[in-house]
């Protein structure tokens, strides 16, 4: 885009203008912007913003005429529709600024350097990307839907200059159509309401059924889950009673035999005592100690 919208004599032109009154004028000319306020105000703001960024960067004639046409490439591919394109646009002007900047004739020109296109593509980026709603928002026509309805079974407004007794006739044939079309809607939907009625009493009996049932189920389960459990408790006892009776009758036993052993001691303690008082009678050889005599009485 080298000299396609600004020539090398405009150039030297804008560079000779110092003022942004003098630059909107010069541009103007230009590009020859014949917009309504406030459209002109905006694009010559875009187009005088460009010119200053190019001047603090130092830019050549040729880049900044080639960044005019690109800035206005980007612009015009914005207010092509109100729709929203914004990737497009974008994808749009990274393909331009690579046009830029390498050298493949006759595709290409290495007009920027490296450098320098990331310096405008951040410039693009935060002055007019970032702003792309607005610009669309005042440079796009405001899009209005407007919506028609026709119904069947209405008179058209070409039948206006028919006679009022056709007239008549087509509102009472209307009326009956749509008074029949009542009929019939609100019919249906009694019967749906009524299928449906029945449906859910079918839904709520066979519920209730499945519920009883359930019921009955875990009340046998519970009655023969107890059952069994007594009868195990009722082993388990008969089993400690048995065990019971028979320690009490060890223990009873034990207790007899030892009774048994204690009275035999008891007794073999009592026949050696005995032995050990007579064998002292004998030894003294007198039994009178043991039975005294009573004197006889005069």
């Amino acid at each position: 885009m080298l000299w396609t919208d600004v020539s090398y004599h405009d150039m030297e032109e804008i560079d000779n203008m110092q003022s942004v009154p003098e630059l909107e004028s010069v541009l103007c000319s230009v590009f020859g912007v014949d917009l309504p306020e406030p459209k002109r105000g905006v694009l010559l703001e875009l187009y005088v913003q460009t010119v200053l960024f190019c001047r603090e960067f130092s830019f050549r004639k040729e880049q900044t005429s080639a960044l005019l046409s690109i800035i206005k490439s980007i612009h015009e591919a914005n207010i092509e529709t109100p729709l929203d394109n914004i990737e497009q646009c974008f994808k749009y002007c990274k393909e331009l600024l690579l046009c830029h900047s390498v050298r493949r004739p006759p595709f290409s020109i290495n007009l920027f350097s490296s450098k320098e296109v990331n310096c405008v593509f951040q410039y693009i980026h935060d002055s007019y990307i970032r702003h792309y709603k607005l610009y669309k928002y005042i440079f796009t026509p405001m899009v209005i839907l407007d919506l028609s309805l026709t119904y069947s079974g209405t008179p058209d407004n070409e039948d206006s200059s028919a006679p009022e007794n056709v007239m008549e006739e087509a509102v009472s044939k209307t009326d009956t159509s749509l008074e029949t079309q009542e009929t019939s809607i609100i019919g249906q939907e009694e019967t749906t309401l009524s299928k449906i009625t029945n449906q859910s009493r079918t839904e709520c009996n066979s519920a209730e059924v499945i519920f009883i049932v359930k019921f009955t189920l875990q009340y046998i389960f519970k009655l023969l889950y107890s059952l069994t459990f007594r009868s195990h408790i009722r082993a388990e006892d008969t089993d400690r009673e048995r065990s019971q009776r028979a320690d009490d009758a060890c223990v009873w036993t034990t207790r007899s035999a030892n009774e048994r052993n204690r009275r035999s001691t008891q007794k073999g303690s009592r026949f050696t005592t005995a032995e050990s008082e007579g064998q002292k009678i004998t030894d003294g050889k007198s039994f009178l100690w043991l039975f005294p005599l009573k004197q006889p009485v005069c």
